[in-house]
């Protein structure tokens, strides 16, 4: 749901092979040269790439610092150290502060697994002012995301049709075709990628983000994670607890927890969103537009979906707001507070209708920009977490457990459990049931933990602080609403966040803010 987190939700052109490897540099070169000593070249940011999302180059900082860019060289593959080499693509904001506060270089990933860092610091580069008051922010394209060797799998007019399908089958030929869709979606993804897809799993970027830090010139890896960069910093500080300075996980993934289990937690955590999405609405004092009581609403929601997996609504342009795009736009509202007035309007539209607010969400979920192209965000999320996950679910899985589902989430049980089956049929084998992260001899990690969150739902921190041992973990809890705490500018949380990474203190385990 966006910034995908461990969802499932988804989606060969010689022209897109060769912009992967326009891009990443396909040709495979060998190298001699010591990989921690080369020095980078920064120089000023170009637009986002289509597989970045596309648009225009990041706007100066208030004050009016540059954004600067830089590929990193790295091993294709780790255990070949010497082999073939792959582009990763940085971004940074030199420190604003003077240069004897400097800490060193506070490198942020935003999570998917798939989303590019290049494009989303920038996005919201003034929400770390503070944190620029001593460090360099550094962002990154991850191995296989945006500019750094992307995977590419369908292009933008399968995609579109990708997307249309049904992801919440109702007989066995709505079945068919969505296994059928989703081998197809994958076997293009071996023929366009297949140099990448044994690389990309998040062991491989953490060992990325370790030479990251060394080029960079710090003795310790200073680090922001939020969604799955919680998870790719829990795998760092595993390889290398004696690198971690001090570091941040926001929106906390549980890494205790298999494919299976983390869908059904998501299932549960949408719902809990809707839930309260539903309650604030009704409860204000002027009259909810979209039902007269909590369960209205969601009773109503239930029927328009039910109404569109029989027949579809104009969306935009051509296209059909189907059942599985209105489910993706809902959740991607749901990812945040500040976007339930957008559910507000568009289940307005909907329930007469006209489907394009809900599909704008949705498309923004998926990556698909306003002139029809898409990012590799999806490509990148599947190709992930399924080198990562070790299962592999059939059909007959998925029926079993769908009871289970359906409890956690009338409204996105199905679909949630239904998208179990994207790796069934994937080339590369997954590595593990779940990431290990145990980090004993690590740094203290301050671990931030949201109550309403509905993608990495709450108690996946205290499963965190736990899986990385005594003495590392430090647990903060957000009483509030959405994906993350520190961007939804709580002053506590924000305090504690600041505390430790500018001044190394290190709040009280067990802090609660709201």
């Amino acid at each position: 749901m966006p910034n995908p987190p461990r969802q499932r939700v988804a989606a060969l052109t010689a022209t897109a092979l060769l912009l992967s490897c326009t891009l990443a540099g396909c040709g495979g070169d060998s190298h001699d040269e010591d990989l921690p000593a080369q020095k980078l070249s920064w120089k000023d940011c170009q637009a986002p790439s289509r597989a970045e999302g596309g648009g225009e180059a990041p706007s100066p900082l208030p004050g009016g610092a540059e954004w600067q860019c830089a590929t990193l060289r790295a091993p294709r593959d780790w255990a070949k150290p010497k082999g073939d080499t792959i582009d990763l693509a940085l971004i940074r904001a030199k420190t604003s502060g003077p240069k004897d506060r400097r800490i060193g270089s506070l490198v942020f990933n935003f999570g998917g697994p798939g989303g590019s860092g290049v494009t989303t610091l920038p996005a919201f580069g003034t929400e770390y002012a503070k944190l620029r008051t001593r460090y360099d922010l550094v962002s990154f394209d991850p191995r296989g995301v945006g500019r750094s060797a992307p995977v590419e799998c369908l292009n933008d007019p399968q995609l579109d049709y990708y997307f249309e399908q049904d992801w919440t089958p109702d007989d066995s030929a709505e079945r068919t075709a969505l296994l059928n869709n989703t081998k197809e979606f994958n076997a293009a993804c071996e023929d366009n990628s297949k140099k990448m897809l044994p690389h990309v799993r998040t062991t491989d970027a953490a060992r990325d983000m370790d030479l990251m830090r060394q080029v960079l010139g710090d003795d310790k890896l200073y680090y922001f994670g939020i969604s799955y960069g919680t998870e790719l910093g829990g795998v760092y500080a595993h390889l290398f607890p004696e690198h971690v300075g001090r570091a941040v996980f926001d929106a906390v993934v549980d890494p205790t927890q298999n494919s299976e289990q983390g869908s059904l937690g998501q299932a549960e955590g949408f719902q809990l969103a809707l839930d309260n999405f539903a309650e604030d609405c009704t409860s204000k004092t002027e009259d909810c537009p979209v039902g007269d009581t909590a369960q209205d609403v969601k009773d109503r929601i239930a029927e328009l979906l039910a109404d569109l997996d029989r027949k579809p609504i104009p969306g935009i342009g051509q296209r059909l707001l189907t059942q599985t795009a209105a489910t993706n736009g809902i959740a991607q509202a749901l990812y945040s507070k500040d976007f339930w007035e957008y559910l507000v309007e568009g289940l307005q539209q909907a329930y007469d209708g006209d489907g394009r607010v809900l599909m704008l969400l949705s498309d923004s979920l998926n990556g698909r920009s306003e002139n029809g192209e898409y990012s590799n965000i999806t490509a990148a999320n599947i190709a992930i977490n399924c080198a990562d996950d070790k299962p592999r679910y059939t059909a007959a899985d998925v029926e079993r457990r769908l009871p289970a589902f359906r409890a956690a989430s009338p409204l996105f049980g199905d679909f949630l459990a239904w998208s179990m089956v994207s790796c069934t049929d994937w080339a590369v084998p997954g590595a593990a049931d779940h990431p290990d992260v145990s980090a004993a001899s690590s740094a203290p990690i301050l671990v931030v933990g949201n109550t309403g969150d509905p993608a990495t739902p709450y108690e996946g921190a205290r499963k965190m602080v736990e899986a990385l041992g005594p003495g590392v973990g430090v647990e903060l809890t957000y009483k509030g609403q959405g994906h993350g705490a520190y961007g939804s500018k709580n002053s506590c949380v924000q305090k504690a966040v600041d505390g430790y990474l500018l001044n190394g203190r290190v709040p009280a385990a067990g802090t609660v803010c709201s």
